[in-house]
């Protein structure tokens, strides 16, 4: 039996309920994680070697903005080799496409580059909230202005001169954090980052082991003017694709699947503590370091409630822990999650139309998300609004289906995380 099938210029699946998920996979390498290496070792006056890049389209996208500010970035072998150190102007706008990460991660480099940089992307990322990033970065004295006074992308970043700032983003955001922190680097004096709710630490990790001038106490980050120094890094698994095979093998009947090297630090491993919660069958195993091996066998769930405090831990995750919540004896609440509001779709609306589309009831009320609970998922007809997250989280419910076929609709924007989705679903599918 085929799990699924892509028709329609790849754009729309069918997906066949009924058989089990069993097997061992390795994700690709977490997507976060490859955007800030690329970032710093076009930064570092040297060159660097990265294994493991997650292989979807936002990360190629930041290896083409690399590229365009002077970098070069060359596959070898198992690798990625990458020559940096002194960026120079594009020679036109870059383009991030679907990248979010991109965008906001590069605007804080642009401000520090003694030149010139248009950023644009995709519709998707035109219509996202830029003015979170423009703002501290103008009060370290770069000129930013855009669409919409400066709120939207296309970005005209106008660099150099900067000056290091203290700043707490009022909505909690590793991109915020990251793009500060990133022209910190070039910035005269301290730039400091207050966080009362603690985001992911990726970029402040990375700094650290590649040897900029960083640290962090009590919730604040601070950074000085300095550089990585050329370094050889393997990427871990994302724990973001890890989540759609834990909760498919809980959901799925007689299932047990292994997900291989994956990453767990600050901020990363939130859906986890929440399927615990749930009572899912899982076992964490220490693979060295910051990686795990996750397992989950397939059993009962139960209903939880998600503070507002945990979201950033598993703002990404959200859709497919819905998907499992739907299932769950008793209701569901995941609060604070407004933010989703602001990803490549409208994530709440899209949640709550593709339950419903399966049968699950569910409703966003403010920023709050509410699953009953309950449901006998069925198959249906949805639409993933070109979000990558919200197209696999329903092909995991698809699969969970009491019988039929689930046929999802923009399928195609899988490959901005994981393009090989479909080939390790058919590798541990069970008929």
């Amino acid at each position: 039996m085929h799990p699924a099938s892509v028709s329609g210029d790849g754009d729309v699946l069918t997906v066949c309920a009924g058989g089990s998920l069993r097997g061992e996979l390795q994700v690709p390498g977490d997507k976060s994680i490859s955007h800030r290496a690329l970032l710093l070792a076009a930064l570092a006056d040297g060159s660097s070697a990265i294994s493991g890049l997650s292989d979807g389209a936002d990360v190629a996208a930041t290896a083409g903005a690399v590229r365009a500010l002077g970098a070069t970035v060359e596959p070898t072998g198992k690798a990625v080799l990458v020559r940096g150190g002194e960026l120079r102007e594009s020679p036109g706008p870059i383009d991030v496409g679907n990248s979010g990460t991109t965008i906001r991660l590069l605007a804080g480099i642009a401000a520090g580059c003694p030149f010139t940089t248009v950023l644009g992307g995709d519709a998707s990322v035109n219509r996202r909230p830029m003015d979170r990033v423009a703002e501290p970065l103008r009060l370290m004295g770069a000129e930013v202005t855009g669409v919409d006074g400066g709120r939207r992308a296309p970005l005209r970043i106008a660099g150099g001169g900067l000056r290091g700032i203290s700043w707490q983003p009022p909505v909690a955001s590793a991109q915020v954090k990251g793009a500060l922190l990133l022209a910190g680097l070039f910035a005269a004096g301290e730039t400091v980052v207050r966080e009362p709710v603690a985001t992911r630490a990726h970029t402040e990790e990375m700094l650290a082991t590649f040897g900029a001038d960083v640290r962090v106490a009590g919730g604040e980050v601070t950074v000085r003017a300095s550089r990585p120094a050329p370094f050889d890094f393997a990427v871990p698994g994302d724990p973001s694709a890890a989540a759609f095979w834990a909760v498919g093998a809980a959901l799925v009947p007689e299932s047990e699947v292994t997900v291989r090297g994956v990453y767990q630090g600050q901020g990363r491993d939130g859906y986890l503590r929440v399927l615990e919660r749930m009572g899912a069958d899982l076992s964490v195993v220490p693979a060295g370091d910051r990686r795990v091996d996750v397992t989950c066998r397939s059993g009962p769930l139960q209903g939880v409630t998600v503070a507002a405090s945990e979201v950033s831990d598993l703002i990404d995750e959200i859709p497919v822990l819905a998907v499992a919540a739907a299932t769950a004896g008793g209701p569901s609440r995941f609060e604070g999650v407004g933010e989703l509001r602001h990803k490549e779709s409208d994530r709440l609306r899209s949640v709550v139309e593709g339950l419903a589309a399966l049968g699950a009831p569910a409703e966003a009320e403010g920023d709050t998300l509410v699953v009953h609970g309950g449901a006998r998922l069925r198959a249906g007809n949805l639409d993933a609004a070109g979000d990558h997250r919200i197209a696999m989280a329903f092909c995991v419910g698809g699969l969970a289906a009491a019988g039929g076929e689930t046929v999802i609709s923009g399928w195609r924007s899988v490959a901005t995380s994981y393009p090989g989705f479909l080939e390790d679903l058919a590798r541990c599918r069970v008929s």
